[in-house]
């Protein structure tokens, strides 16, 4: 699929403000690369975006990527090796997705809460690193499925939870979680597309991260109906 140009810009917007750059930087036009040189940064970004790419840390990691093709900046291990004397922990590489168009949602209606109990349950369901990295407790909107039907008086067990925080008033950045027996089965893109269309109608333009090696996330984005449209690159550093 592709975004409408107003859903661009907006996103453009939303980067240009996270980057530390001028509202219009990302969107007006150029093809050169954009530097935001940020000596207190902690940490040092690469960001492609609609074809259009940006660095934002120190001067001394500026001035090194510089001489670097940008293929070279979006490579994790360029950037950790980049800041090795400064103390640099890799974050990770990462695929950006958008939607600007309202998800299918297929079969009955969902059972779905927004209780966050149920998200401490889904947790516990899952490998401490999934949790980690979804972040699902922390955000301030979170939905989770809920199975359909159960014949017993017991609870009804959580088969995937998804969440939004919102970056910049304009982005709506999901995170998913699904525990690893609930996986493949489609639960991750209906509670997704809950999230999806929760975001959009309070205005916000849905954003997803899906890390360079998690062809499972990159897929469930697509089937959500999600729009590749670059890639972020991104190491801590040390702070003095």
């Amino acid at each position: 699929m592709e975004l409408d140009p107003g859903t661009v810009a907006i996103v453009q917007l939303a980067w240009s403000r996270l980057l530390g750059l001028n509202d219009t930087a990302l969107g007006d036009g150029g093809t050169d690369r954009l530097y935001r040189v940020d000596d207190d940064a902690g940490v040092l970004t690469f960001v492609t975006l609609f074809g259009r790419e940006a660095l934002r840390g120190p001067a001394w990691a500026v001035d090194a990527a510089r001489g670097l093709s940008g293929p070279e900046l979006r490579g994790h291990s360029t950037l950790l090796a980049l800041s090795r004397e400064h103390g640099g922990r890799g974050l990770g590489e990462a695929q950006l997705y958008f939607c600007d168009e309202l998800p299918v949602i297929e079969g009955p209606e969902a059972v779905v809460s927004t209780d966050g109990s149920e998200v401490r349950d889904l947790e516990q369901l899952c490998p401490p690193d999934d949790v980690g990295e979804a972040g699902l407790g922390a955000l301030g909107h979170t939905f989770v499925l809920l199975e359909e039907d159960t014949a017993s008086s017991t609870p009804r067990a959580p088969l995937a939870g998804a969440g939004y925080e919102i970056w910049e008033g304009i982005l709506a950045h999901l995170a998913v979680l699904t525990p690893p027996e609930r996986r493949r089965q489609g639960h991750a893109q209906r509670i997704a597309a809950v999230a999806v269309e929760e975001a959009m109608a309070a205005g916000l333009v849905p954003q997803w991260r899906a890390r360079t090696d998690n062809t499972a996330s990159q897929r469930t984005a697509r089937r959500a109906g999600f729009a590749f449209a670059g890639t972020q690159t991104s190491v801590a550093l040390q702070r003095d």
